[in-house]
Formats: structure tokens, C-alpha cells, sequence
């Protein structure tokens, strides 16, 4: 039987903010009038970005305080990149990533 979604998940989790690269375009920061505080992020090339930590294994967004499974928190989480914004809870690629760090599925899980 697996587990329903709840708004508190993400509080107890970060998986994703330890399994995946999270790149985005200059726009969204900071001093480019966006919202995401550049001082985060690393070039990737004159177009895209990333959250610094995502681009080497181990991955661990410099953004995430706290420990995967237990209690943490995004310090930019009302600033984040879109591609963290859209990474819906439950959704296949946070079941993935919880089930990379041992976490038990949320919702429906058609992962291998």
C-alpha cells in the first residue's frame, strides 16, 4: 500500500535536493532581474546556470540545510529555480530520487 502525498513530505525529505543537477536559464537570477540569489549558482554557459553542488556526484544542492530523510529546508525555497518549482511531490522524479536514498515511494510508483 503506498503512502498519499502530504504537504509536510517535503519537510522530511531533500532527496531531490541530492539526486539531481538543477540547471536553468541566466534569467531567472538575481542580477539578471529574476529571483534566484546568483551568488548560488555556477556558469554552465552564456545562456544557463546551475545551483552550485548539482553539477558534481556527489550531488548536494548548496541550497539544502538538513539531512535527506530526516528534517530539512530549502534557504531559497519562495526563490527557487524553475526546475525545482516544478518538481511536483509524489510526481515519478521525486519517487525516484526518495527511493535513491532509501526513502519509501509517495503516491503511485512505476519506478524500476
Amino acid at each position: 500500500m503506498s503512502q498519499q502525498p502530504t504537504l509536510a513530505a517535503c519537510l522530511t525529505c531533500g532527496a531531490c535536493c541530492q539526486s539531481f543537477r538543477v540547471e536553468f536559464a541566466v534569467y531567472e537570477l538575481d542580477d539578471m532581474g529574476g529571483q534566484v540569489p546568483a551568488a548560488l549558482t555556477e556558469p554552465v554557459n552564456g545562456s544557463t546556470c546551475r545551483m552550485q553542488g548539482t553539477g558534481t556526484v556527489p550531488i548536494r544542492c548548496v541550497a539544502l540545510h538538513g539531512t535527506v530523510g530526516q528534517t530539512v529546508a530549502c534557504s531559497i525555497y519562495d526563490r527557487r529555480p524553475r526546475p525545482c518549482a516544478e518538481l511536483e511531490e509524489g510526481s515519478y522524479g521525486c519517487n525516484k530520487a526518495r527511493v535513491r536514498h532509501g526513502l519509501p515511494p509517495l503516491g503511485e510508483w512505476h519506478g524500476a
